[in-house]
């Protein structure tokens, strides 16, 4: 009989090893190369480094990506054998990659130096998803010192490329058939500061860039050009309110609860003020909710295109997907990962709810599988953000909610 008491004591009592460890690892750049960084190889280095000293054996896959140094991105698992169905895994899966730090000036502390006020550490990463990283490595070692033997399979997933779309991750991880049908996830990844808020759907997910073509003049000359800095704004609002107007649907499922359309990235055009633009470019951030096909919406987006270019005459207007995410079927709430978290959390007095959300997690790619996945931590939402935290007391509660959900597996 595993005694869930002293597996929350072991847990508090590796408070300050946690705390070391969150500040080492996050002292390691982990930026995902198409946002500028360098990768997460080091990182991963410091985390087999950490298995080794646990006497965890793992498996390593390197995916090629000319982008990177090493030439490799890497991707660690770790699993621990079930009694009874070993045909069925339950993974914990994490990201190692983070956005990069985006303007400095907004930093109160050095990204890079992780810089602990008592219960929270301030650094890139420390939220997204290293909280997860940590968590799951100190499962990882209770379970191998304690015996924990599920009756299913228990795997854990540390992942490269979360950030940009999981191509050399998890995308890759299911070319390696190392899951299968009857397996199930978590993926601690999005949550709530109350821990209350379980993630089991998504929205869809577009980026679209926007390239207005027009003709360049001077300033002072606009009969001899064609603006596409004025048409390609006129085109933003066009597109957002017509999108905004149809697609309006409201699904208390979500949070927000409905479709969400906004213009977000604006690329320089001309370097000078005296300078009628030939070109003009723009991004734009859809989640649409799943009752909603992305072929419509894009379909609509044809339409409003093909309108603009025939009223104004002189531009050419198009666009290209960076991001298209399909929203696959939510999980469903009678699965058994989904009442077992469910019931771990409310042991802790906490009235524990379904829902879904507009980020982008992993759990979408599984949810693709038909592998039953929920999103779950206990968090301030500081992701991509400025002068980004983790409170340890989540880190150690959360690690303590994973190992009841675990053991009642067993």
């Amino acid at each position: 009989m595993i005694n869930i008491k002293e597996l929350n004591n072991i847990v508090d009592s590796c408070r300050q090893e946690m705390i070391d460890d969150i500040i080492k690892m996050n002292s390691i750049p982990s930026i995902n190369p198409r946002m500028g960084g360098q990768g997460e190889f080091e990182r991963f280095e410091w985390i087999e480094k950490k298995l080794r000293s646990y006497n965890i054996g793992y498996k390593v896959f390197e995916i090629k990506d000319e982008v990177v140094p090493q030439g490799i991105r890497r991707n660690i698992t770790v699993s621990f054998k079930g009694s009874e169905d070993t045909r069925k895994t339950l993974w914990f899966i994490a990201h190692v990659d983070t956005v990069n730090y985006g303007d400095i000036s907004l930093w109160n502390t050095d990204p890079f130096k992780p810089y602990d006020d008592g219960d929270r550490i301030y650094g890139l990463g420390t939220e997204d998803n290293s909280q997860a990283v940590i968590e799951m490595l100190y499962i990882c070692k209770i379970m191998k010192q304690k015996c924990i033997i599920a009756k299913c399979n228990i795997g854990f997933i540390f992942a490269s490329d979360e950030e940009t779309g999981s191509r050399y991750g998890l995308h890759a991880l299911f070319k390696e058939n190392i899951f299968s049908p009857s397996d199930e996830a978590v993926v601690p990844d999005g949550g709530s500061s109350d821990g209350c808020f379980v993630e089991i759907a998504e929205k869809s997910q577009l980026w679209i860039k926007f390239t207005v073509k027009g003709k360049q003049s001077h300033a002072s000359m606009p009969q001899l050009g064609v603006n596409a800095c004025s048409a390609g704004m006129h085109l933003g609002v066009v597109l957002e309110d017509t999108l905004k107007e149809k697609y309006n649907y409201i699904d208390e499922l979500f949070n927000p609860p409905y479709s969400t359309i906004e213009l977000t990235q604006k690329f320089a055009n001309v370097d000078s003020p005296n300078i009628l633009p030939g070109m003009d470019q723009f991004v734009m951030d859809l989640r649409v909710l799943p009752k909603y096909d992305v072929a419509q919406v894009l379909s609509t987006i044809d339409d409003i295109i093909e309108s603009f270019d025939e009223v104004n005459e002189g531009i050419k207007a198009s666009y290209e997907l960076l991001t298209r995410v399909e929203a696959p079927e939510p999980t469903n709430p009678d699965a058994e990962i989904v009442k077992k978290l469910v019931s771990s959390i409310s042991e802790t007095g906490r009235s524990a709810y379904l829902g879904g959300i507009g980020g982008g997690t992993c759990a979408a790619i599984l949810r693709k599988h038909n592998i039953p996945t929920v999103v779950w931590s206990t968090l301030d939402e500081m992701a991509h953000q400025p002068n980004e935290y983790v409170l340890v007391s989540n880190v150690i509660n959360d690690t303590k909610i994973f190992l009841s959900t675990i053991v009642k597996y067993c």
